[in-house]
Formats: structure tokens, C-alpha cells, sequence
């Protein structure tokens, strides 16, 4: 029987944590092995007529996304599309994107999100590395026009060469005339008329396999150029069911996130996670401080999905007090370092009761690691967690999670002791088997045994949190002395007229490297280079105090779509001024 529309709205903070998780554990006492279509198929049946996903201007519920979805699962029989194609989807949020995502399960084909604000060539590359044979795209979105763009990669004869992209379906802005060689979305929904129900549940009990590739997502580009990391249903309904659980998240919880879809982060601990619960998204097209306000109170939202960059201007927004978020009581900060000050003010003026930040990777299906509920902020803010707990998804052998992580040394792959540096590896049942037709990247960071590097330096105290330190390329070394750039990051930010700051290392020809800090002050706040320096002066050591020192303003962060600064572009920035300097 379906379960009726009624949800909660402060119900979360009349139960316990354990109370929560019993909750929980009842309705899933075995871990049901699940591909996405099977896992939504029972959750839209359940919840049938809840609201799961909420935009500004229209929700669709449980029901109304599995509806679409089988619809968009004939139109795509009806294109021809096989068992293990791959599917592409260029697309901002809004409700027809996790049913596409549940289509392709249906058929037994690969989906695969694409980032919205890319460039016509990094559109090329992905649609090619990733073999897409179609793709699914909006005309324009905020400004950028990838009807057009695709309109130029098919008039690209090396393009053609390359891609074995055959069919482009596109959803009109109606402001200019779709390329001849596109099919209209109507076209496509059009499609499914002329394939029966029968044709369709014979293709969805030969794909029912957990562990098949269900979706290849293309890592951010924090780091340089994008691979596609290939993750099974099993990997990622097992990290979104162990969010649940660590988290205690309640029945019908109401989640803000203004995060891309495309992104493992709110895919996974947004889409996913309300799935287990029966909760809703709400997900507004893009960021906006006063938008999030509104929205967090129109739709009692109990729980906030965000990054720094996001919470920052919120909390500094001046009618922040004027909101009636009397119903949100949890949030879930990460991709950056947050100061105790921001996670106190957020604490005070939102009214929190439950504060946590994470840790992972899209090569980890999202998070690996959490804080726990009811942690102190001063080990929020220093520490990114420990392995989530898994409940039925755990395996024994990983102590109650479904992963483990250990520290090795950088240069020979052995394992370090507790409280030991060194480079953070990973392995577990969330865990990706590799990059999509990059065989030599994935042998340079799994090992036989499933261990994967992540590039991250940090340690691991004694009771199994994780300090991160900073991405192994991003340290660097001065005059032959370590240096790690979240150090120095942490000790400039606490400066009472700093509102960001981001290091990273450039070379140089009397110490080899030295630190370049980008400072953005806070609002009528000013400052110079050599008060930077005397604030550190006192409080690191000389060689880890950065030589240059540039101010920069809010709009001038190279970011990716999840709000992570760009370091090799800030590097790239660096080196072109001193360059020019040299000159």
C-alpha cells in the first residue's frame, strides 16, 4: 500500500539518533542488492504520492517520477538504444533528471552526467572518451548555448572520427530553431507510444544485475583534465543507504541542496538518500543566498546540503534573521575547510542541531567519511570524518562501514602507522573498479588488492578521523622543507579581515618552490602583503609563509560547478603574473 502524502516537519527532533536509525533499519533489515530502476521502483510505489523533488516552481512526486521514467525508458527502446550503451545527459536540475537516470537502469544502459557550465572542447572530449551514442541536451542553459555547440562538434569531421555519438535529442528554449539533425523532446516522449510494456519488462529482466556499470561520472576538474569514473547501482545505493544511516535520517526529511545534479554529491547524499526515506529535494536551477532563504522556508526544509562557498554569503546575507527556518535542524557542509567562526555563526543563526562535514571522491561514489552527530565543531572544522557507518550495507570486515582507509607512504605504497602523514587510500564496496578506457590511470592508483590512492595527504588519529592536510601535488617544497598549503590556509584565514584564502606553490629559483597566497578580504575590510606576513610570522614557521601575496575579489575564484577552488588554475594564474613580473 502506498503510504499516505503526510511527512514531518519537526519529528526528527522529538526522536534520538538511535531511534532514528532503528527507524531505518526496520525498513531495510537485509541489504537488497538493487539496480536503480528496482531500488526506485519499490521507493515510488511506496511513497507513491510524497513530493520528491521540489523546484521553485513545480514538484513532482514519487509517482510522477516513475511515470516519466518508464515513459523515457520506451522512448529510448523506441531510438534503439542496446543493453550497455551509454547515454548522455547535458541538463541543469529539474525533475525529468533522476527519471532519465532511471530510464537508463531500465534498459540496461550506462548513464552519464555531464557538468553544464563546460566549454564546447571539454563537451568533445567527454562525449568522445565516453563512447555516448546519445545524448540529451537543453538548448541553452544560463547563457551557455550547447544546442549550438553540439551543432558545431557534428560539423567537426574529426569530431565525427572520434565520437560515436548517433542521435542528439534536445529540449528547445524557443528563442531560436533547433539544428535539423536534433529530435525534439516532444519527438522523443513521442517515441514511447510505439513500444509496448511487454517489450520493455523483457529488457529489464535481462539487465538486472547490481553489479554492472550503471553511471560513468566525469571527476570535477580540481585537479586537471577529467576521467570518467565507472560506478555500479550497488556502489552507489550502498553509499547512499550508509549516509542514511550515519546521518540518522529521518522518514520524509526535506533536504535544500542547491547543487548540481550532475555531481556525485547531491546524486548520491541528496537524490539517492531521500530515495531510502522517502524524503524530497528541493533544488533550485542555481545558487542564490536570498533564493535559498526563501526556499528553505516555503518547503520547512529540515536539512541543508552546501559547500563553503555557498554557506558564507548565506550567512552574510542581512535579512538572514528575517526567515522562519524554525524547522531546519541538520546540515552537511564540505568539498573545503570551514573555520570554527562559520560553523558557530551558522550554528547560531540557523538554528542547527546537528552539523557535520565529509570527505570523498567521485571515485568513492561521493562520501567515504563523515563527522559524527553531535561532534564539537572544533573537530568538525578540523577533521573530515571517519568511515561512515553502513548498517545492512557494511561489511564485516570493514568494522560497520563500507570502507576502510589507511595512510601510505607517498613514494613506496606501504602502509603507515595511526597519526602517521602520509597519502590517503581507500577500499570498499563503494569503491570504483576504474576509469572508463584509461587502464594506465587506473593501474597508477588501484593496486591488486582494490586500494585507491586518492591523491589526498593527511593522517589518521587514534579514533579513525581523518585530518586532511592538502592534495599530494599540492604540497610543495621550500629550500627542501615540506610544506602544506591547508596549514598556511588555516592560519591566514583566522586574520580578522580575511574572508578566503587559497595557497599553492610556484617555483622558484633561490628555494626551488614558495607558497602564492590569493587572499579575498571580507566586505569594507583592507590590508597589504606585509600585514599578512607579520600575522604569520608569529605563528607558523618562516619557510612555510607564503612569498607572494595577491588580494582578489569574490568573482575571481576559478571554481568547479561544486564550489571547489580550481589549484591549477590558480597556479597557472601565479606563474603567469611572475612571468610577467620577471619580464
Amino acid at each position: 500500500m502506498p503510504i499516505s502524502t503526510k511527512i514531518n516537519s519537526n519529528s526528527a527532533r522529538l526522536q534520538s539518533v538511535n531511534e532514528r536509525r532503528d527507524a531505518l533499519e526496520e525498513q531495510f533489515p537485509v541489504w537488497p542488492r538493487d539496480t536503480f530502476a528496482t531500488h526506485f521502483s519499490r521507493a515510488c510505489e511506496k511513497y507513491n504520492e510524497r513530493p520528491f523533488i521540489h523546484m521553485p516552481d513545480e514538484t513532482a512526486t514519487y509517482g510522477e517520477i516513475w511515470k516519466n521514467a518508464y515513459q523515457y525508458a520506451q522512448a529510448f527502446l523506441n531510438l534503439g538504444v542496446k543493453r550497455r550503451d551509454h547515454i548522455a545527459i547535458l541538463m541543469e536540475n529539474q525533475p525529468v533528471y533522476p527519471s532519465l537516470m532511471i530510464a537508463s537502469s531500465l534498459i540496461g544502459a550506462v548513464f552519464i552526467p555531464i557538468n553544464t557550465m563546460l566549454s564546447k572542447d571539454e563537451l568533445a572530449y567527454i562525449i568522445s572518451q565516453s563512447d555516448s551514442r546519445f545524448l540529451i541536451t537543453q538548448q541553452s542553459i544560463k547563457g551557455n548555448k550547447h544546442g549550438e555547440s553540439i551543432a558545431k562538434l557534428l560539423d567537426d569531421p574529426d569530431f565525427r572520427e572520434e565520437s560515436q555519438l548517433q542521435q542528439v535529442i534536445c529540449i528547445p528554449d524557443e528563442k531560436e530553431p533547433l539544428d535539423e539533425r536534433f529530435q525534439t523532446w516532444d519527438g522523443f516522449c513521442k517515441g514511447a507510444e510505439s513500444v509496448p510494456d511487454e517489450e520493455l519488462e523483457k529488457r529489464r529482466s535481462e539487465t538486472y544485475y547490481p553489479d554492472e556499470v550503471a553511471a560513468i561520472i566525469y571527476t570535477s576538474g580540481s585537479t586537471g583534465k577529467s576521467k570518467g569514473v565507472m560506478l555500479t547501482s550497488e556502489m552507489l545505493l550502498r553509499s547512499a543507504y550508509s549516509t542514511c544511516i550515519s546521518r540518522a535520517i529521518e522518514d520524509g526529511r526535506v533536504t535544500y541542496a542547491p547543487l548540481p545534479y550532475h555531481h556525485c554529491f547531491n546524486l548520491i547524499e541528496g537524490i539517492l538518500a531521500m530515495s531510502f526515506v522517502g524524503g524530497s529535494l528541493v533544488s533550485p536551477p542555481n545558487f542564490s543566498p536570498l533564493a535559498s532563504l526563501e526556499m528553505m522556508e516555503k518547503f520547512k526544509a529540515n536539512d541543508f546540503l552546501c559547500v563553503s562557498s555557498m554557506l558564507v554569503p548565506l550567512l552574510n546575507h542581512p535579512r538572514v534573521s528575517e526567515f522562519d527556518l524554525s524547522n531546519l535542524f541538520a546540515m552537511w557542509c564540505g568539498a573545503a575547510p570551514t573555520p570554527v567562526p562559520i560553523w558557530k555563526k551558522a550554528v547560531d543563526l540557523l538554528g542547527l542541531t546537528e552539523v557535520i562535514t565529509g570527505y570523498g571522491q567521485t571515485e568513492v561514489a561521493s562520501s567515504g567519511v563523515t563527522t559524527e552527530i553531535g561532534d564539537p565543531i572544533e573537530l568538525v572544522s578540523s577533521r573530515v570524518g571517519r568511515p561512515k557507518l553502513g548498517g545492512v550495507s557494511a561489511v564485516p570486515e570493514f568494522n560497520g562501514s563500507t570502507v576502510q582507509y589507511k595512510t601510505i607512504n607517498r613514494d613506496t605504497g606501504e602502509a603507515l602507522p595511526y597519526g602517521s602523514v602520509g597519502e590517503l587510500a581507500v577500499r570498499g564496496t563503494t569503491v570504483t573498479h576504474g576509469y572508463y578506457k584509461k587502464r594506465e590511470e587506473t593501474a597508477e592508483v588501484i593496486d591488486k588488492d582494490g586500494w585507491l590512492r586518492t591523491g589526498d595527504v593527511g593522517r589518521i588519529d587514534e579514533n579513525g578521523y581523518i585530518e586532511l592536510l592538502g592534495r599530494s601535488k599540492d604540497l610543495y617544497k621550500v629550500s627542501g622543507e615540506l610544506v602544506s598549503p591547508n596549514e598556511v590556509e588555516e592560519v591566514i584565514s583566522k586574520h580578522p579581515a580575511v574572508n578566503q584564502v587559497s595557497i599553492v606553490g610556484v617555483p622558484d629559483t633561490v628555494t626551488t618552490e614558495a607558497g602564492a597566497a590569493f587572499i579575498e578580504l571580507r566586505t569594507g575590510e583592507s590590508c597589504s602583503r606585509k600585514d599578512i606576513v607579520n600575522w604569520c610570522s608569529t605563528r607558523i614557521a618562516r619557510f612555510k609563509t607564503p612569498r607572494h601575496v595577491w588580494f582578489v575579489e569574490p568573482t575571481d575564484w576559478p571554481m568547479t560547478s561544486t564550489g571547489k577552488v580550481q589549484k591549477f588554475r590558480l597556479r597557472e594564474i601565479a606563474e603567469e603574473r611572475l612571468s610577467t613580473r620577471n619580464k
